[in-house]
């Protein structure tokens, strides 16, 4: 099986991209916020918790999440792997998906960083909270916070799988969709090979 990370700050075009990527390549995408939603909706017993974690305005914490990720990959089938959106967000988070996929004989297959600068992030969640009317991506001090946390948190991810020699960094723009989806999937294309 092969597990790919998608990574990139929030507006990178994740979420844009995910399904070409999974489509090309028969990968199950996995977004841990549908992920969580699933699970709620079925009325598990980690969707139970999480939906308790929500309703408190607590933050879902992250064995309540990799539980929901290992058993997706135990239960989802006629895929030739996944590609993992939303997770790992922080080093904690990564070196236990590690865990998870050594107990299984796997390892991270590579890590698609698509890359934009902090200025176009600022404008893409504004146009996105404008479009869908997500109000909460909409304020100045919202936006700039994600930006923030995605600095502290997240990005320490790359030095890590840089030394694992599983980073691959693309970058997520000038152009529009299509060019950007063709740069992503050439590089996929590359790891592929």
């Amino acid at each position: 099986m092969k597990y790919y990370i998608l990574f990139g700050p929030p507006g990178a075009g994740k979420g844009t991209h995910a399904g070409a990527i999974s489509e090309k390549y028969n990968l199950k995408h996995i977004s841990t916020g549908e992920l969580l939603r699933a699970e709620i909706a079925a009325g598990t017993e980690l969707g139970k918790q999480a939906q308790a974690l929500i309703a408190a305005g607590s933050l879902v914490p992250d064995e309540v999440v990799e539980g929901m990720i290992e058993s997706a990959f135990d239960t989802i089938k006629g895929y030739d792997g996944f590609l993992l959106d939303g997770f790992p967000r922080t080093l904690g988070q990564a070196r236990d998906l590690d865990k998870i996929l050594g107990k299984r004989g796997e390892a991270v297959t590579a890590v698609i960083s698509i890359m934009i600068p902090d200025d176009l992030i600022r404008e893409r969640i504004a146009h996105r909270a404008a479009i869908e009317g997500r109000a909460d991506d909409a304020s100045e001090a919202t936006i700039t916070n994600r930006i923030n946390t995605y600095h502290a948190q997240t990005e320490p991810l790359i030095a890590y799988y840089k030394e694992a020699g599983k980073y691959h960094e693309v970058a997520g723009y000038p152009g529009n969709i299509e060019e950007n989806r063709a740069r992503v999937l050439k590089m996929v294309e590359g790891i592929q090979a």
